[in-house]
């Protein structure tokens, strides 16, 4: 029977006659025992063929000193012929580490977090940083895991997987999995979650900044009658930017009004249902602030539905900054935060805290308003 081979892939075989160190075909068995380069080459074997004990071995892969440049080099150049890669097992051994670094995230029954543009760019942000560093990622998965722990663990999860530190978003901070987890040695850094612990920090935007700039903006162009969309006001961004839409009514000398907070949950549908009702309203606002770019969208199609212009009869404003912000009809003027960036500084704390450093407990980012078509003066008697 011939052997399936998918289209395109060559296997490679490495015999007496590829090249290589001379000495390589000189060791006993080698011809039989390696002659398909994709069985597992062990450590035990690369100090048989050359000619040194194990220990030797380990030492020279790791780099240490105390091995002759001839052996290194010998030892080095078997490795690469036989493509030898150590075991997770065996690297954490030697290093003490798994170099893998596990990611929670959750949004909530029903929303679709992995398809969110903003953790979109937080985890590349945390891939790069990460990765640069020589840590591997594993997302775990929000729904009931297997592995027979039965309910939910966090701690147990990154203890079964022998993760060297976890990034959590969109957790509940005093959901008992998570207080239990930082409770726990292990380093953990929050993205927009506020986690305290031994070995803990947390990254965040400034919010307050980017709300308050958005509404002098408006208030600059005329506006007086501003509404907010606000995020889930049980999250760290959700209720910081509320609060500064609130703090900057009162510093612009505007009136609080109930009827002009809508709650929304960061999503497309949530920003819909809001701005419908904000419309209806006998006095509508003449701007909205929504606390995500996500809601945004669902803005836009209730201005639509109510035969609304934006921004003639509407001026709206999204955070985030999202890609699709600027190619929006119209382009949309949004707050922008630096996600990836979040994620570099998510990274390089977790850093900090596995190599035993003291870590910032929070480090908070800059944002800047970017201004495009979305916002104009309000329309005469607005």
């Amino acid at each position: 029977m011939v052997p399936h081979r998918a289209p395109g892939r060559v296997t490679r075989r490495l015999t007496l006659d590829s090249p290589g160190p001379a000495w390589l075909g000189s060791a006993p068995g080698f011809q039989n025992r390696f002659r398909n380069v994709r069985e597992r080459v062990t450590i035990r074997e690369l100090a048989r063929l050359s000619g040194v004990s194990v220990g030797t071995v380990s030492r020279a892969l790791n780099g240490y000193s105390d091995v002759s440049p001839e052996t290194r080099e010998r030892i080095m150049q078997l490795a690469r012929a036989l493509e030898y890669t150590p075991t997770a097992a065996a690297r954490m051994l030697v290093t003490q580490r798994s170099h893998v670094i596990g990611v929670f995230l959750e949004t909530g029954e029903g929303h679709p977090d992995l398809q969110h543009p903003f953790f979109h760019e937080v985890l590349v942000g945390i891939k790069h940083c990460l990765g640069e560093r020589g840590f591997d990622l594993l997302l775990f998965a929000s729904e009931q895991p297997g592995n027979g722990f039965g309910p939910h663990s966090y701690e147990k999860r990154c203890r079964h997987h022998n993760v060297d530190g976890a990034v959590l978003m969109g957790v509940d901070p005093e959901d008992e999995e998570t207080r239990r987890l930082v409770r726990s040695t292990l380093p953990c850094v929050g993205v927009d979650v506020a986690l305290h612990g031994p070995s803990t920090g947390y990254v965040i935007s400034d919010n307050r900044t980017g709300i308050l700039a958005a509404m002098r903006h408006l208030h600059e162009l005329g506006h007086r009658r501003i509404a907010h969309v606000t995020g889930l006001v049980e999250t760290r961004p959700g209720a910081e930017r509320l609060r500064a839409y609130r703090d900057a009514l009162r510093e612009l000398g505007l009136g609080y009004r109930d009827e002009y907070v809508a709650y929304g949950d960061f999503y497309v549908e949530s920003g819909r249902a809001a701005a419908a009702r904000l419309l209806a309203l006998d006095e509508p606002p003449t701007a909205i602030v929504a606390a995500s770019d996500l809601m945004v969208l669902g803005v836009l199609r209730a201005a639509a539905e109510a035969g609304v212009s934006v921004p003639g009869d509407l001026s709206v404003v999204g955070f985030d900054d999202i890609q699709l912000a600027g190619h929006l009809h119209p382009p949309l003027t949004t707050v922008r935060q630096d996600k990836a960036g979040l994620g570099r500084a998510a990274g390089e704390a977790l850093v900090a805290c596995i190599e035993g450093a003291d870590a910032p407990a929070v480090t908070t980012l800059p944002v800047e308003l970017i201004v495009r078509e979305s916002t104009a003066p309000p329309p005469a008697g607005g």
